[in-house]
């Protein structure tokens, strides 16, 4: 696609495309930016397609730097198709501006051409517009998969582990330091654990690396966008299944275990807060060691938690004498 601007001269938008965009739209398929569509092609693959949009006020805060909001926007997307088994094709980007100013288009750019090559997914087009409103930046990414080997929610059957990457919860506690809140007053003597955890909201972790470790040995996955409680109930409705969670064994960081066990915030916070783009999965029991080599491999750190039960209830979350916790809530919703 092409990109334009709405409400401004065919200069100005020829200008803003030449200058920020097109530098970075380097895949053969973006025709410089210059056609109406781009061409992405299959290669005897199967096409995987998600989109999801970062909002000012909702997703980041309205004075997060430029370069983390573009990596954001393009990192949620990715974790999606690492939690699908594909491997990053190309993206498509729209963009509505309030205003069009260097100062923070160039840093923008600059980091959204940076990712975009680190995770061999190039811009292939999209569209600018005016807005009065909030800054909104919407990515549509494809990737790639072998015909019919897309990873899906459906498809994790009793007896397999349930299986996360990386650390849960950090996020969540980022946001509550950028909000100057309880988590901020805790931490006000540790520099270097706040600056992890902001840098863990502002600038998610996709596990591209896992997908074809995803793709060979998960019989289920999604990326935990929403709180892990909620989208593991999401990823169990799917399958017509339950599952059993031993809430202990949850990986939580250092200063995210510290916070817990001096009870400036309960486990709740964690595995309902959102925005950690890890991935949760089920792998049969007979998998599991392969798959943990694997993750080995690509750098990824992955922890069994619990088990998928037969039934129809939410998942349980049990403390360490087996007593199920009761959730106020288990994700983040818009609505």
């Amino acid at each position: 696609m092409s990109f334009r601007v709405a409400s401004a001269p065919a200069s100005g938008e020829d200008s803003l495309i030449a200058r920020y965009f097109k530098p970075i739209a380097t895949d053969a398929g973006a025709f410089s930016l210059n056609d109406d569509a781009a061409v992405l092609k299959a290669q005897g693959a199967d096409i995987v397609v998600t989109t999801d949009a970062i909002v000012e006020g909702v997703h980041f805060l309205p004075g997060d730097p430029p370069d983390t909001v573009a990596r954001k926007a393009l990192r949620v997307n990715l974790s999606d198709l690492a939690a699908k088994g594909a491997t990053p094709a190309g993206f498509v980007l729209t963009l509505a501006l309030r205003s069009a100013e260097d100062a923070w288009l160039k840093p923008f750019a600059a980091a959204l051409g940076d990712d975009a090559k680190s995770y061999g997914c190039p811009l292939i087009g999209g569209d600018t517009v005016s807005t009065p409103g909030p800054l909104t930046i919407s990515v549509t990414a494809f990737g790639r998969v072998p015909a019919g080997k897309m990873v899906h929610r459906s498809g994790a059957r009793p007896g397999d582990r349930v299986v996360v990457t990386g650390t849960i919860g950090d996020a969540a506690l980022g946001l509550d330091i950028l909000k100057g809140g309880a988590v901020a007053t805790a931490l006000a003597g540790d520099e270097a654990a706040r600056q992890m955890l902001v840098g863990r909201y502002r600038v998610p972790q996709p596990r591209n690396t896992l997908a074809a470790a995803i793709r060979a040995h998960a019989s289920a996955a999604m990326d935990v966008s929403d709180g892990l409680a909620g989208d593991l109930t999401k990823l169990c409705a799917a399958s017509g299944v339950s599952a059993a969670i031993h809430t202990p064994g949850i990986p939580l960081s250092r200063p995210a275990a510290a916070l817990v066990a001096n009870r400036t915030i309960g486990i709740d916070t964690l595995i309902a807060g959102g925005d950690d783009y890890e991935i949760v999965c089920a792998v049969p029991e007979a998998d599991f060691e392969a798959f943990a080599q694997d993750a080995r491999k690509a750098g990824v750190t992955v922890t069994p938690i619990g088990a998928v039960i037969a039934g129809s209830a939410a998942p349980s979350f049990l403390d360490e004498r087996g007593r199920e916790l009761a959730l106020t809530r288990r994700s983040w919703s818009h609505f």
